[in-house]
């Protein structure tokens, strides 16, 4: 613990100036950050791909939902989609979106 006065007068005058210096301490702390971003690469956004889900039913493919092309959750049969045809396949309601890739999202699609 600091030894500190104990009058009202000083105690305040001591409570400005480290108002004053956390306030110059965040001041660097905003440029630092600035700087360290500044010289951080810059990394290219992937560009967003869909494709439709397949499932097999009787022995033949079916068109089970739209994904994104990185969904995990899309089956291991999948045709790519042009933004267009997924467009027009979720917003007709054809296929469903997948819950967890949202690609109505990306997509613009809102309900």
């Amino acid at each position: 613990m600091l030894d500190l006065p104990d009058d009202l007068d000083r105690l305040r005058i001591l409570e400005r100036l480290a108002e004053i210096i956390l306030r110059d301490i965040r001041l660097k702390i905003a440029e630092a950050e600035q700087r360290e971003r500044a010289m951080r690469p810059v990394r290219a956004r992937r560009e967003v791909q869909w494709v439709v889900s397949y499932l097999r039913q009787g022995g033949r493919p079916v068109e089970d939902s739209v994904h994104r092309s990185d969904c995990q959750l899309a089956s291991g049969h999948t045709s790519p989609l042009t933004r267009d045809q997924a467009l027009k396949l979720l917003g007709s309601h054809t296929l469903p979106a997948c819950p967890i890739c949202r690609p109505d999202s990306d997509l613009g699609i809102l309900d």
